[in-house]
């Protein structure tokens, strides 16, 4: 600072073609010497227009701070000192000429905090009455007389500021959220002020006309001069904001930060809220249909009942949020982060949830009729009782999923990776499980009726009740399974690997055993009726005294037969 005013000495010379007293006079000045002056200007102007940027807001804090204590003083009894009229002139022309930074914000909070020469309630309701009074539009409408914006635009105009009517107009409303939103914020850390601050930009609720557009008009009104005018004045300032009952259809917020944010009962159906932060925001019983939520920021938000039908969420980050009872019918979720996530009883008929991931997710009784599930990360998910009929899980790692109970008839599972999962009782009647793996699985009780099993490792498996009549486990891994008691009817069992599975109990009637593997099998009390073991390896097989044999076929082409089994049936 202390270089300024040579600086400026320097500059007023260079303008006027003249030299410093203090330097020497040359007859002839050479073309090279003005270069080293130039550069000087340069790093001169850089520095001068740092301290001014930071001298102007210095000014405007000071400025600001002194007014917003001012603006809540009164003689004892009496009215305000700054009287309504007098406020909202002073409101204009400190508030006119651009939008505030959280820069300065943050600053001015600090030094009202700090210096508690402030009386939050009475400001609030101060900056609130005009925020209302200018949101009906009543100082941009009143007549030139009395006209706060063309007052000031006149003041800007004499000082060379290039900027219009609407402008001041916008600048200075959405001046005024800002500062009632970061009270309202301030407010709620503060007992004794949270239950007296509340503030509703779109105007509270009431039982006449639940949604309110206040806010709607306002961030119409603000995008009118630019698209995303709002959002990127106000966006970064929204954050534990009230806005129930909000109606904000259509409205562009996109990158705005919502967090902790109470949208509850709002309507946001067709909105642009892409990038945007809800964070822990409460979104209970909202709309969300048809909404561009892509890439947003919904980690542990409270998403109850809401309805986001067809919502675009690719790429959103759901983690930890609460989703029950939520309707995301034909949403797409591809990409998405829904780890950890409540999601029971939640509607996703036909919704795309190809790669996202639902680690540990709880999706019980949940619809996902018809869902895209492909290539989706679900360890550990909690599907008890799902509906996942004709969905397409190819490719998706389920290891360690309970599915106890659920509805998978004709689902895709090409490849899909069920090892250790639990699938008690499950309906797999027709599914496509060409590829996939159910090594270790709990499938007791499981429905498998028609399912196409070929080639499937199903290695330890517990299938005991299950019922495989039709289905097809042709070369499929079957070692060490149990199948005891399972009802196998024209199951197709064809070179698949039975080596010491348990069958005991089992009804294979009219099943095909054709080149199956049957070492150290368990095949006591089995009912074999027209039962094909056509080459069949019977090695070491253990069988009941009283089994019956009479309607096996290929048991003279069977392979490894024991002795005693050939010595009983006369085939020596």
């Amino acid at each position: 600072m202390s270089q300024l005013p040579q600086v400026w000495k320097l500059l007023q010379n260079y303008v006027k073609g003249t030299r410093s007293e203090d330097r020497p006079i040359k007859k002839h000045l050479e073309s090279t010497a003005f270069l080293p002056l130039r550069k000087k200007f340069q790093k001169a102007d850089k520095k001068i227009s740092f301290h001014q940027d930071n001298l102007q807001k210095d000014i405007l804090l000071q400025q600001l701070q002194t007014n917003l204590e001012l603006w809540t003083e009164s003689e004892e009894g009496s009215e305000f000192n700054v009287s309504d009229r007098q406020l909202y002139a002073k409101i204009y022309n400190l508030l006119g000429n651009g939008a505030l930074t959280s820069e300065i914000v943050e600053k001015l909070m600090d030094l009202l905090i700090t210096e508690n020469r402030w009386q939050p309630l009475l400001l609030f309701q101060r900056l609130e009455g005009f925020y209302v009074r200018w949101c009906r539009g009543e100082f941009i409408d009143a007549p030139p007389g009395d006209n706060l914006p063309q007052r000031k635009l006149i003041e800007t105009i004499a000082q060379n500021q290039a900027i219009g009517l609407r402008q001041v107009d916008i600048y200075t409303g959405l001046n005024v959220l800002i500062l009632l939103l970061k009270l309202h914020f301030y407010a709620q850390t503060q007992e004794e002020l949270r239950h007296h601050i509340n503030f509703y930009p779109s105007s509270q609720p009431d039982t006449d006309s639940f949604f309110t557009s206040q806010l709607l008009r306002v961030i119409n009104y603000s995008d009118a001069i630019e698209i995303g005018n709002f959002s990127n004045i106000v966006g970064e300032f929204l954050q534990g904001a009230n806005f129930r009952g909000a109606y904000l259809g259509d409205a562009n917020l996109t990158g705005v930060n919502f967090r902790g944010a109470n949208l509850s009962g709002a309507y946001l159906g067709d909105a642009n809220l892409t990038g945007a932060n809800f964070q822990d925001a409460n979104l209970a019983g909202a709309n969300l249909g048809d909404t561009n939520l892509s890439g947003a920021n919904l980690t542990g938000a409270n998403l109850i009942n809401a309805d986001l039908s067809s919502a675009n969420l690719t790429g959103a980050n759901l983690t930890s949020a609460n989703l029950d009872r939520t309707e995301l019918s034909r949403a797409d979720l591809s990409s998405c982060q829904i780890n950890n996530a409540e999601l029971s009883h939640a509607n996703l008929s036909g919704a795309n949830l190809r790669d996202a991931e639902l680690i540990s997710a709880n999706l019980a009784n949940a619809v996902l009729f018809g869902a895209n599930l492909s290539d989706a990360n679900l360890k550990n998910v909690n599907l008890n009782h799902a509906d996942l009929c004709r969905a397409d899980l190819s490719g998706a790692d389920l290891s360690g999923a309970v599915l106890n109970g659920t509805n998978l008839s004709d689902t895709i599972l090409f490849s899909t990776n069920l090892s250790a999962a639990s699938l008690m009782a499950a309906d797999l009647s027709y599914a496509k499980l060409n590829g996939a793996k159910l090594n270790d699985a709990q499938l007791n009780g499981a429905m498998f009726l028609g399912a196409d099993l070929s080639g499937v490792d199903l290695s330890r498996v517990v299938l005991n009740d299950a019922d495989l009549s039709g289905s097809i486990l042709s070369e499929a891994d079957l070692s060490g399974a149990d199948l005891s008691d399972a009802v196998l009817l024209g199951t197709d069992l064809s070179f698949a690997n039975l080596n010491n599975a348990n069958l005991s109990g089992s009804n294979l009637s009219g099943a095909m055993l054709n080149g199956a593997d049957l070492t150290e099998a368990n095949l006591s009390y089995t009912i074999l009726d027209d039962t094909d073991v056509t080459e069949a390896n019977l090695e070491a097989t253990n069988w009941g005294e009283k089994q019956q044999w009479e309607g096996v076929r290929g048991l003279g082409t069977a392979l490894n037969v024991p002795l005693a089994l050939k010595k009983q049936l006369g085939l020596d």
